[in-house]
This record gives structure tokens, sequence and C-alpha cells, in this order.
């Protein structure tokens, strides 16, 4: 059975595309371009999920909040 997952896509200062699995913690990656990034990015997850603790729980986004300081 397929899992889904959210991940959240950034650009860094140098034009660096970064993904980040939150329901998976260390679950990251970068690249070039975006279609890189989605390669990269999927096998991170299937890495990650090998090697994941079935103890620990795989969280769940529940959103994004911008928060004015």
């Amino acid at each position: 059975m397929d899992k889904e997952f959210t991940v959240i896509i950034e650009q860094d200062e140098d034009g660096l595309f970064i993904a980040d699995v939150p329901a998976l913690k260390g679950c990251h990656t970068q690249a070039k371009s975006l279609d890189t990034l989605m390669e990269r990015i999927k096998e991170a997850i299937q890495l990650c999920l090998e090697v994941y603790d079935e103890k620990q729980a795989i969280t769940h986004l529940v959103g994004i909040q911008k928060v004015r300081v």
C-alpha cells in the first residue's frame, strides 16, 4: 500500500530547493531543480521508512501559520 506524506519545499538564498517531510523527523534533501528534488525526496522517504523505529509515531502536519512579532 502506498503512503502519502506532506513535503514542505523552500528555496534558499543560493537558489537551491530544500524539501522536508515533517512527519518523518530528519527526512530532508536538497537539489538545484524541482524535478531532481522530487526524485530525491522520494528516495529519502523510502530510506527513512526503512530505518524508522516502528515505536516512533509518524506525526501529521496540522497547518502552517504566519506569526508577526
